[in-house]
């Protein structure tokens, strides 16, 4: 068995694993270290690639494109590792990066997940989007980051340098114990892509596990290679996913006004993307809204076993208001300013 893993879920993604697959393959060397590339049924050159360029890659064929979830799932019940890397393929990391990870999660057993910070590619200075320095939500289901709130990236100064308690760790760079990530069912199948990682991490925290962000290590992701923040249908599955994930984890006692605020909050958001002309995105938000009423009782059991196995109804990490109020109203566009 492998200690680490490093698992990286590709679908027609062949230019991006020529351009940050070596860096992978370089600063992941070491006893019981594996690189795994899990192909989603691509239809490009990838897989012949990998078998001609890097030989010393682990592959894992899928017959089909199953999502960044399933892709996941199917992928890590065939690799044999105390830890795993879900790792993106447009993601650079850098020299010595997975040691101060291991070092942390061998300490501390009942941290069952924790991320790199991650940095944008394209700007190294500033932090990335998806996952910045560890992840937070707000009392109606919007994510945030130590430095990045909605869109807005700060310039890393090393002001969350620290190690703290997450909410969720980024799918983009997820370290964590093969064993945690099962027990709780791993990611959300329904999900496909978008949101699943912050569903399976909250299923983590709920049930006592703690999450960290470990700054010490580096990496650096483009971001948005496979849908880009505008794509309709990437505002389809966050809307979505978001009130799917809201649905399966919310306390009973939280559900109803939560869910009334989040409607006011969706159909706002409607209204706002019809003022800007953002006509298919406007549709998009509708459509999630419509599809998880027609859904939502499909979760009814799921989310009686993850009441029935929660330990924290109330975890910390989650701020008891809204992000939008602090982002919008009050001028809080830095994590620093923030106080809960």
């Amino acid at each position: 068995m492998h200690k680490v893993a490093i698992v990286i879920l590709n679908w027609n993604g062949c230019e991006m694993l020529q351009r940050f697959l070596p860096s992978v393959l370089t600063a992941s060397t070491g006893e019981g270290m594996a690189v795994y590339v899990a192909d989603n049924g691509s239809t490009d050159n990838s897989v012949a690639m990998l078998q001609t360029e890097f030989r010393d890659v682990k592959l894992i064929l899928l017959d089909k494109n199953y999502g960044f979830a399933q892709g996941y799932n199917l992928a890590l019940q065939q690799v044999e590792a105390e830890y795993v890397v879900l790792l993106n393929s447009d993601v650079e990391v850098t020299e010595g990066w997975l040691a101060p990870l291991i070092t942390y999660m061998d300490a501390n057993p009942r941290v069952a997940a924790c991320q790199p910070k991650i940095r944008s590619w394209h700007n190294k200075h500033h932090f990335e989007y998806a996952g910045a320095s560890g992840g937070f939500i707000d009392k109606y289901g919007y994510p945030f980051c130590r430095g990045r709130i909605m869109n807005t990236l700060e310039v890393d100064h090393g002001q969350y340098d620290t190690i703290v308690s997450l909410f969720w760790a980024t799918g983009a760079a997820l370290f964590i114990r093969r064993e945690c990530y099962f027990t709780v069912g791993g990611l959300d199948v329904y999900f496909f892509a978008h949101m699943e990682e912050i569903d399976l991490c909250w299923r983590l925290r709920a049930r006592g596990y703690d999450i960290v962000c470990i700054p010490q290590s580096t990496v650096y992701h483009v971001g948005g290679a496979t849908l880009n923040k505008e794509n309709p249908h990437k505002t389809y599955l966050n809307f979505r996913n978001n009130l799917v994930m809201l649905y399966k984890n919310l306390p009973e006692e939280d559900l109803a006004f939560v869910m009334r605020i989040r409607c006011l909050l969706d159909y706002l958001a409607v209204f706002s993307f019809v003022l800007r002309g953002a006509f298919p995105n406007a549709k998009a938000v509708y459509n999630a809204r419509e599809k998880f009423k027609e859904d939502k009782e499909k979760f009814q059991s799921i989310r009686q076993d993850n009441l029935a196995k929660t330990t924290m109804k109330t975890i910390p990490e989650q701020i008891n208001s809204s992000i939008l109020w602090a982002y919008y109203v009050r001028g809080k566009k830095f994590f620093s300013r923030l106080r809960f």
